[in-house]
């Protein structure tokens, strides 16, 4: 079945390709050309996935995702003519999924929705149970995490897909290379620093002390792991 998908570009002739890419592999494609119309679309339409140009009119791609990513799961894949890292770090810790840089393969695009649309049907729990470990409590069908409060704590696709990972099983140590199987499964080499920042984040949402973490803890020379409270030899 194909996905909906919002495409936000605001140079024409490289919208109507990827539409045109996206259309012949089975996907409804709706076309914006600016960071306002973005917003609006992705609200009304709700679609599975955006793809997301940062140079754009009105409303840059950059804050169309801080925007949206406060508001919605949907997977972000952005698109910029920056190969910058700090550019790079800064859509992910705003809160997008995958970063493509111009001039790129419209192939390769494809490949990448592909796998960011993989990556939400597999994020599915054991007996569609929600995942509780500690004062943490994942629900995979409804995309929700809560923490010690109860309250719903607003996670981005790859911070939810790094915390369900780690949920499924407590008390195992990952790399960061099997996290980025989980939740990327490219250029991993390049793009393991992204497991950091997901775990940075998740702890400032999710620990009472972010500097002194008792859940999300990692393990030197290793990798990280998740428990039920204090690993006194993990610190």
């Amino acid at each position: 079945m194909g996905a909906r998908i919002l495409v936000a570009e605001d140079d024409i002739r490289q919208a109507q390709v990827i539409r045109m890419y996206l259309e012949s592999e089975g996907h409804t494609a709706v076309v914006v050309h600016d960071g306002r119309s973005a917003i609006d679309t992705a609200r009304r339409l709700r679609p599975d996935l955006l793809v997301l140009d940062v140079m754009m009119p009105k409303v840059d791609g950059l804050d169309v995702c801080r925007i949206l990513r406060q508001e919605s799961a949907v997977p972000v894949l952005m698109l910029t003519a920056s190969s910058s890292e700090d550019d790079l770090l800064l859509g992910l810790d705003l809160g997008a999924d995958d970063y493509m840089t111009k001039p790129y393969s419209p192939r390769e695009l494809m490949a990448r929705i592909r796998s960011l649309l993989r990556r939400i049907e597999r994020v599915v729990p054991p007996d569609d149970g929600v995942l509780t470990v500690g004062a943490i409590r994942v629900d995979p069908l409804r995309h929700e995490v809560r923490g010690a409060s109860g309250d719903l704590v607003p996670c981005t696709r790859g911070e939810f897909t790094v915390l369900s990972a780690m949920a499924t099983e407590p008390g195992r140590v990952f790399t960061r290379k099997q996290l980025l199987e989980r939740t990327r499964g490219w250029d991993v080499a390049s793009t393991e620093r992204t497991i950091d920042m997901y775990i940075m984040n998740l702890r400032k949402k999710l620990e009472p002390n972010p500097r002194r973490p008792v859940q999300l803890v990692t393990v030197y020379g290793v990798g990280y792991k998740l428990i039920p409270g204090l690993d006194q030899a993990a610190i």
